[in-house]
């Protein structure tokens, strides 16, 4: 399906005056004045700009009616919050940045009282709690009832006033400046006002914060503000910043029916007020949220806005109903009194007639991509609230996890930037296509994506809707650089965007409804699909979802002795030295992005293998196809065979294979390293172990492939045993000193010693050493401390034999009767078993 095109900078005046700061933040909801706020207190000398599109208290925050999410109750926890906001998300929240949320956000909400926001409490002084679909526990914090968003909007704007944070109002963002090595350098923007600072001028700053909220004016109908028309999104596209997932757009499920046709803001109705008891009925007055969700009418809110849509397509009806008759007037007038004056404005009586409602466009859970630090794709730029893809939300946020996600991810951004202080260089100029939109498209633009490309969506539907955008770009006038073109410029570059991936995607999850492909599929589409926006236009690519490691493969590793954590931060950092900045290039460049293909994993020489379910989690991670393993690990294996065979898409295995096979050759090098010691020293009573000589982050999986050819694990750390060691002698005074020390300070740690002399045995002895490590002794003299241990020792004693040891003399070291044979280089260099993948034909 093909995309509009989509210039790469907005039509503009050059700018006429030019400003300079430290840190300009663009938007002042939550996030961009949390970010402006917590900046300058890191850096009271620091110049924070804000500027906003209208005057600073406006934008979605002040209309977000729930409130915000967070573990205060001692009985609720963060597990749990955690996990039901994975729920929600449906398989795709990233769990490090909902982990993130999650426990740093009690903190966060604690500073925004701290500086100011006044929350319902009650009697008693305690902060009321309530619940929202989703949530399995009460955490919602609100504020004036149902006016929670103002009041921290009010709190918010009185802490900037009242410091030292410059502001610019009635000022709407065009496009991203750079310097010549690609690092944003600042914003362009025309200023809605008079004087030194009208029409288009510059920013020139340090770094960059978009928080511009969300993108709902896109759509016929919507909760949100008329300002939001997704000014940040289309920015990021223009500058080639990555945008993931824009086609999960949430629709919230009870938005005040105000008649056929109604279009533009449309008031909202609290997930609050279900969380307060109210239920959804049909015309006929049946419950039908009953039997779709276990939480029925508190069920998640894309379970509940595809309910009320297929009841009123069954029904003939553009409505259901909210009925919360029996909360009585006091009710209504104390905990919910916006939503109750906005019913009664509407002539509707809450109290006495239930509320019709209907789905609108409301949040956007993808946006541009960050990781988090609220960093985007280029260096400088970053983005926090909903312009953002944190992976907070995955396929659909969880009720009232919005303004925490602001207030946790902005704090964040502020301290990065403190701490990396970012330095571009002078901007240059954009040699690029430049364009605008006639801003009469407007109201035909929201028609056909709410027709195509709203609750349900088909590709018939966004095939319509793709063809109505690209014919929105054709007119027969001069389109004038103003406001309203750059408006309509920017709706036309997310909704482009938004029904490409729309179309893209061929399945059902979370606010993403395909009545053509009906099922959740994660085989095909556990994954995001990221767009950058280039001069031969729109680029999608599918990154496979990296949360990574079945259930299954997590417990083989725990059951291995490896902690599965553990594992998975060794393949992010691994991948993450792999894919930089673009990714995989020669895949992408090769590959088309639908292509699947099965590859062998196969030995090129015989050897032990080990690190199998480490490669296939490395796989999984990036595929998310199958896998079968031919063989185990600590099985010999001969050149030839095949380990591992994998299929999925081919661009993902093969973006795979070099992490994968890192850690594969490596592991059974050690594996067979290992083994070729065992074998030399069979038939004594000697084990072959190996010692601490490992590579940075690998010991537990080095330690583990020593296990697989047949070895066993000396220490782990230092904190296993006290080691004493010919320095800690030298620092202590004496070996008795050193023992003393040792016990005094940890008398239940048993106490090995290294020594290389064997007039050092006897003393050694008399202190009661557990294990005793002969270091570089000669086969002679380790017969002789054999036998001194034999007649001396009181207690068991171990002995290693360590350094100088080849395998030549391997077995005439453990003839000696020592009990290990240490070699540190089973870990720190043993060759790489040579194993390859190769792709069938």
């Amino acid at each position: 399906m093909s995309a509009p095109a989509i210039p790469l900078r907005l039509t503009a005046p050059e700018p006429g005056w030019t400003v300079e700061a430290d840190v300009v933040v663009v938007g002042s909801g939550v996030a961009g004045l949390t970010v402006a706020l917590r900046h300058a207190e890191l850096d009271p000398t620091a110049k924070v700009l804000v500027v906003t599109k209208d005057v600073l208290s406006a934008g979605s925050t002040k209309w977000a009616q729930g409130g915000i999410a967070a573990v205060l109750d001692p009985r609720d926890t963060p597990e749990e919050h955690l996990s039901d906001t994975l729920v929600a998300g449906v398989g795709l929240c990233d769990t490090k940045a909902v982990r993130t949320l999650v426990t740093e956000g009690p903190g966060a909400l604690r500073r925004l009282m701290a500086r100011g926001a006044r929350f319902d409490r009650n009697p008693n002084g305690e902060l009321q709690l309530t619940r929202e679909g989703g949530h399995r526990r009460r955490r919602i914090v609100h504020a004036g009832g149902d006016a929670t968003g103002a009041e921290v909007q009010r709190a918010l704007v009185e802490a900037v006033r009242a410091g030292s944070i410059e502001v610019i109002e009635h000022a709407l963002v065009l496009d991203l400046l750079k310097d010549a090595q690609g690092r944003a350098r600042g914003v362009t923007l025309h200023v809605m006002g008079e004087g030194a600072r009208d029409g288009v001028g510059a920013v020139r700053a340090r770094a960059v914060v978009l928080a511009t909220g969300g993108m709902g004016q896109v759509y016929a109908a919507t909760t949100n503000p008329v300002v939001s028309t997704g000014d940040g999104v289309a920015l990021a596209l223009r500058a080639g910043a990555v945008v993931r997932d824009l086609e999960f757009v949430q629709f919230h499920p009870t938005v005040l029916w105000l008649g056929e046709g109604s279009t533009g803001q449309q008031p909202l109705i609290s997930e609050a007020v279900r969380g307060e008891g109210a239920f959804l009925v049909d015309h006929e007055n049946n419950r039908f949220m009953q039997g779709v969700h276990e939480l029925a009418d508190l069920a998640p809110r894309d379970v509940v806005a595809k309910a009320i849509t297929k009841t009123m397509l069954e029904t003939g009806r553009d409505h259901v109903f909210l009925d919360g008759r029996h909360f009585g007037r006091v009710k209504w007038e104390s905990r919910f009194p916006t939503i109750y004056a906005v019913c009664r404005e509407h002539g509707i009586d809450p109290v006495t007639e239930p509320i019709p409602v209907s789905p609108a466009a409301h949040y956007a859970s993808g946006g541009v991509h960050t990781d988090l630090s609220g960093r985007t794709s280029i260096e400088g730029l970053y983005a926090c609230g909903e312009v953002a893809c944190t992976g907070v939300h995955g396929a659909n946020r969880l009720a009232s996890n919005s303004l925490l996600e602001g207030l946790v991810f902005a704090e964040r951004i502020a301290e990065d930037i403190h701490r990396t202080r970012p330095e571009p260089g002078e901007p240059v100029p954009a040699r690029v296509a430049t364009g605008l939109v006639d801003p009469r498209v407007r109201p035909r633009l929201q028609a056909h994506m709410s027709a195509g490309a709203g609750v349900l969506r088909s590709r018939a539907s966004l095939q319509a809707t793709s063809k109505a955008l690209r014919d929105a770009l054709w007119t027969p006038v001069a389109v004038p650089a103003c406001t309203e073109s750059w408006e309509a410029a920017n709706l036309l570059t997310v909704g482009a965007v938004l029904t490409g991936v729309a179309a893209a995607r061929l399945e059902t999850r979370g606010s993403h409804w395909r009545e053509d492909h009906e099922n959740r599929d994660d085989n095909e589409w556990l994954g995001h699909l990221d767009v950058t926006l280039t001069e031969e236009g729109l680029r999608m690519t599918y990154t496979p979802h990296g949360e990574a490691m079945p259930p299954r493969l997590a417990q083989e590793l725990a059951a291995a002795g490896l902690d599965p954590a553990e594992v998975d931060a060794l393949i992010d950092r691994a991948l993450a030295e792999d894919l930089q900045e673009a990714g995989d290039v020669t895949s992408l460049a090769t590959i088309p992005s639908g292509q699947r293909s099965t590859a062998d994993v196969v030995a090129r020489r015989d050897g032990v293998v080990a690190g199998l379910a480490v490669a296939e989690a490395v796989f999984a991670r990036l595929c998310g196809g199958r896998a079968e393993r031919r063989a185990k690990d600590g099985e010999r294996v001969a050149a030839g065979d095949v380990l591992m065979t994998v299929e999925g898409p081919t661009r993902a295995v093969l973006t795979a294979e070099r992490t994968a096979l890192n850690l594969l050759t490596h592991l059974s090098g050690v594996a067979t390293l290992t083994a070729g010691w065992v074998a030399a020293i069979e038939g004594t009573r000697a084990r072959v172990r190996d010692s601490r000589k490992t590579l940075p982050g690998l010991r537990a999986l080095e330690k583990y492939a020593v296990r697989c050819g047949g070895g066993v694990n000396h220490r782990m750390s230092l904190s296993d045993a006290a080691l004493i060691k010919d320095n800690h002698v030298v620092a202590a005074g004496g070996v008795a000193e050193a023992f003393r020390a040792v016990r005094e300070r940890y008398p239940d740690l048993p106490i090995e010693v290294e020594i290389d002399r064997l007039d050092q045995l006897g003393p050694v002895l008399d202190e009661g050493a557990a294990e005793i490590l002969l270091d570089n002794f000669t086969v002679e003299d380790t017969v002789h401390a054999v036998q001194i241990v034999k007649s001396r020792a009181k207690n068991r004693v171990a002995l290693e034999a360590s350094g100088g040891l080849t395998l030549e003399s391997a077995r005439d070291v453990a003839e000696t009767g020592v009990d290990y044979l240490a070699v540190g280089a089973l870990t720190h260099s043993a060759p790489a078993l040579d194993i390859a993948l190769d792709l069938r034909g």
